[in-house]
């Protein structure tokens, strides 16, 4: 077979699947799980295979026109460079693995069919958006991704978190697609073309007549789909969904597409100075405010969703200095160790049978308990920190090299002011990484809460997986001299000045947060701390769906559940309260614009029922009241009428001689 036959396989393969798990869920059920991971793991194969194959060459194009628009066509086109394919592996990989996971993680679970082919059909999504060479096309599985994430989000709908933490995710996302359409429409319009390579040459050539409008249009769907600031809001919530879920969005598929599209379109966001610093401006935010919202939850999927929004940061400043290499070499390290995080958290739910969703006050005596989860994370937690020699380290050096370059003038792609806008803060976000990394770590698996009864050993497809995605978190910046030509050509490899500083401050953030927790867990030894732990027998869903439920009313808010040996409190003082509920953004937001539209929709709705409908209803009284007389002047008597018949021809007589009087006078 011919590489591009290959790569239309790729995101078919699991299409297939989704298409018949839906079709075959109920019927025969016994084809569930092999029609969720047989397509995965085939569409693995054959990405690397593409890989193998493209090796880092020169760009392979196909294309077929869709359909004839008689305008601006839309073609039906691949376009595999290095970035698309080494991509497309890593998504094969962790939907591959989170599809092996779910098979025990949700065995008991009655949607276990829907789920499963969901999850296929997202990952198929994305790989469409790898691939695609036209931005259409590219635009049908960005927006696919979007109704999925909503499906698999709430996919424990019982629960109200769940039901409202998918509709906010749909509408954020949204909220960002709109002026995302509009620009890519303004794209087209400039460049004549909707095909990548088409636009890449045009504005080669300069053809674009509106870069600043057309980038922060852009940037705006950017910013939804990979929740970056402001529109980072729904990432945190969306925790509420099973932790599978988690792992492949936070991973592989929905966050990495903006980070991907920009990745793709450079050229079109480095026309513009002023849409660079803004991304960069975007960026620094988001990985600041993160760690510190990172440092205050209490719940670890929530400490690791604001993990994935700052390294997301990383990626965004990446591309603000004009580096997309680093950005997508973040990008897969990223998703490596990523996965390992959330799938291993996804054990710890289960082992810590606690009654939050995973409560880190609330874990005791896991560490001996879950030995795959508990150095599988202890391994992803360093990459996540980036202390060398993990990937981590690696592709974080990459991103603040590039910023480096740019701040002192060796790169002239952006100005100078994006360049020290990244590297300041991606070395304050480097110090916040490690010490919300170290907290995890310490609270996890050292802390004082009660210890729960033992389930017993995990099952085999939750804990291989762990080790699998190990490799590649261990192993993959170590790579970083041999892929190079996957990625542009040019070196990858860390300096001296940035490796000492970020290793530093990175060493300084976990050493710092130690010495916190030890402060902490010192002064609290005497307070007696409980716990309320789910029935030994649990499933790991089931145990995820109580935990839903009882989070609210156990513990309030995010970050609130009272812990004396959280270093978190210690280090952030008074701003813990505030960090812990994301600044309130999502109040500012309420204030801004949900409050303002419900009081719109209540006076709408006002005016239409005291209003409009009182108009209908006097309609219709009044129609009522001219029947009413009619019908009682219809007596059925033949000399009434007789008699009103001869009044009336008496009446008009008369109207007629005084009408002709009065003309004759005039």
């Amino acid at each position: 077979m011919t590489t591009t036959t290959l790569a239309v396989l790729v995101p078919l393969l699991p299409f297939l699947g989704a298409a018949a798990g839906l079709l075959l869920g109920r019927s025969a059920p016994g084809f569930v799980r092999p029609l969720a991971v047989l397509p995965s793991l085939a569409s693995l194969v054959l990405a690397a295979v593409v890989a193998a194959r493209q090796g880092g060459g020169p760009a392979i194009d196909a294309a077929t026109q869709l359909t004839p628009t008689g305008s601006v066509p839309i073609d039906l086109a691949l376009h595999l460079d290095g970035f698309a394919v080494l991509v497309a592996v890593l998504v094969g990989l962790v939907a591959s693995c989170v599809q092996i996971y779910s098979t025990a993680y949700l065995r008991d679970d009655p949607r276990y069919p829907s789920y499963a082919a969901l999850v296929s059909l997202f990952t198929s999504a994305m790989l469409l958006v790898v691939y695609s060479g036209d931005l259409m096309v590219l635009l049908v599985g960005w927006e696919i991704m979007g109704i999925c994430s909503y499906f698999l989000v709430g996919h424990y709908w019982e629960t109200p978190e769940a039901r409202a933490a998918s509709l906010k995710a749909f509408l954020v996302t949204k909220l960002g697609d709109v002026p995302f359409l509009i620009g890519l429409f303004a794209l087209a319009a400039d460049t004549g073309t909707f095909r990548i390579t088409g636009i890449l040459g045009s504005v080669a050539h300069g053809g674009l007549d509106h870069p600043t409008l057309i980038a922060l249009l852009l940037l705006a769907g950017v910013a939804g789909k990979s929740a970056q600031f402001p529109l980072h809001t729904w990432l945190p919530d969306a925790m509420a969904g099973p932790t599978p879920v988690s792992a492949l969005i936070h991973a592989a598929t929905m966050v990495a597409a903006g980070i991907y599209f920009v990745a793709r379109l450079l050229p079109v966001f480095a026309e513009s100075g002023a849409a660079l610093v803004v991304l960069a401006v975007m960026a620094a935010v988001t990985m600041i405010g993160s760690g510190l919202a990172a440092l205050a939850q209490d719940d670890i999927k929530r400490v690791l969703a604001y993990s994935t929004i700052g390294q997301l940061g990383y990626m965004s400043g990446a591309l603000a200095v004009g580096d997309r290499g680093a950005a997508v070499f973040h990008l897969i390290s990223h998703g490596a160790f990523k996965a390992v995080l959330f799938l291993a958290a996804g054990v710890v739910i289960h082992a810590a049978g606690t009654n939050s969703l995973a409560a880190m006050s609330r874990m005791g005596g896991l560490a001996k308990r879950i030995p795959d989860a508990y150095w599988t994370m202890t391994v992803a937690l360093l990459a996540l920190a980036a202390i060398p020699p993990f990937a981590g380290f690696f592709s974080k050096e990459a991103v603040l090299v590039a910023a480096e370059h740019t701040a002192l003038g060796d790169r002239h792609v952006a100005p100078a002011a994006a360049g020290w806008t990244v590297l300041v803060a991606g070395l304050l976000a480097a110090v916040l990484t490690a010490a919300y990394a170290t907290r995890l770590w310490l609270l996890a698996f050292r802390g004082r809460g009660a210890e729960a009864p033992d389930h017993g050993r995990q099952p085999v497809a939750m804990t291989t997986v762990l080790w699998v995605l190990a490799v590649p978190t261990m192993a993959f910046g170590l790579t970083v001299g041999v892929i190079a030509d996957w990625f542009d050509g040019h070196s990858l490899t860390p300096s001296l000045t940035t490796a000492v500083l970020s290793t530093g401050v990175g060493l300084v953030g976990g050493l710092v947060t130690y010495g916190a927790w030890r402060h902490t867990t010192a002064l609290a030894a005497r307070i007696p701390m409980g716990s309320v732990v789910a029935h030994p027998d649990a499933e790991p869903a089931l145990v995820e769906i109580e935990a839903l439920e009882s989070h609210t009313a156990a513990y309030g808010t995010a970050g609130d559940a009272p812990d004396p040996a959280d270093p978190g409190r210690l280090l952030l003082g008074p701003l813990h309260r505030h960090a812990a509920t994301g600044f309130h953004l999502d109040a500012l937001y309420a204030a801004l614009f949900v409050r303002p539209v419900q009081a719109s929709a209540s006076l709408v709705r006002f005016l239409d029922r005291e209003v409009v409908e009182t108009y209908v209803r006097g309609s219709a009284t009044g129609a009522r009241w001219l029947g009413t007389a009619v019908r009682r002047a219809q007596t059925g008597n033949v000399q009434t009428y007789l008699s009103a018949l001869l009044a009336g021809s008496l009446v008009l007589a008369v109207a007629a001689v005084v009408f002709a009087n009065v003309n004759a006078g005039s």
